[in-house]
């Protein structure tokens, strides 16, 4: 299963409705935020409670430390984490809605419920938040939330795997950039400036990774490709027996509810989140 992406991919597609639905935005400036990246960063480290920019520019480790710091600490002092991540919860349902006809909802997050259920949330802060948020009663919501646990523990691994293998967030946003993974305007939507992002390339091309126009080279093909293998391993470290058989036996259903999300939009590819279809 670990091996086989469609899983981890199919995760992340039904966690990211939250961040391209296109009231986004709105609904967090209904509870006082200010614009889209506040409500981001705010709805997505809320689980924590009130984090410092520090903390959660740890935590998510590919956003500028700029463009977190104009989020945090504000944000809490616009708005409570309980209502972010109520505000958060409800857009995923809105969006979730629509592509789960025939769809067995409450099996599908059973399923993924016993996959939580049998993570090693050592070493995986940011999924472990999201585990001790109460479960929603509903069967969308808890899909989604299971779904986003589910979603964040993986990301914390690829986290530690980035970071073993020395690449800054700057450097790990400029290498999924070269690989054809993420858009070509993530430097921007991460938040990094020219100066920032030009220096992360230059230290990719010091390793070999991309050539002297920033294309990825052989060298760095191999070296993204490595890092995927060794996030898989690491994920695969933490789930137990049960869980891995409950990932295995839920994935069809949860590759078909991603691919209806691609297909009705909800989730655009490539995407800033540098995670290909399933």
């Amino acid at each position: 299963m670990t091996q086989n992406r469609a899983f981890w991919r199919s995760i992340e597609a039904v966690h990211d409705v939250v961040y391209f639905a296109p009231d986004a935005k709105q609904r967090y400036e209904a509870l006082g935020l200010k614009g889209y990246w506040m409500g981001y960063v705010a709805s997505r480290s809320a689980a924590l409670g009130t984090p410092s920019p520090t903390t959660v520019t740890a935590l998510f480790h590919g956003f500028a430390p700029a463009l977190v710091r104009r989020a945090l600490p504000d944000a809490w002092e616009r708005a409570t984490p309980a209502d972010v991540l109520e505000a958060r919860l409800t857009i995923a349902r809105d969006a979730l809605a629509p592509v789960l006809d025939g769809v067995d909802v409450d099996r599908v997050a059973r399923e993924l419920e016993q996959v939580v259920a049998g993570l090693d949330f050592a070493g995986k802060p940011l999924a472990a938040a999201h585990a001790d948020v109460p479960a929603p009663g509903d069967e969308v919501g808890r899909l989604w939330h299971a779904a986003t646990v589910v979603r964040e523990y993986r990301g914390d691994c690829h986290v530690a795997v980035l970071t073993a293998a020395g690449l800054d967030g700057a450097s790990a946003n400029a290498l999924a950039v070269a690989a054809g993974l993420a858009p070509a305007e993530q430097r921007t939507v991460r938040g990094w400036t020219e100066e920032e992002w030009d220096d992360a390339v230059s230290r990719l091309g010091t390793r070999g990774w991309v050539d002297s126009t920033g294309a990825l080279t052989d060298t760095g093909r191999s070296a993204r490709a490595q890092i995927e293998d060794t996030t898989d391993r690491v994920c695969a470290a933490g789930l137990d027996r049960h869980a891995t058989g409950r990932a295995i036996t839920v994935e069809a259903a949860l590759t078909g509810i991603a691919r209806n999300l691609d297909h009705a939009g909800a989730v655009p590819y490539p995407n800033p989140t540098a995670v290909p279809r399933p």
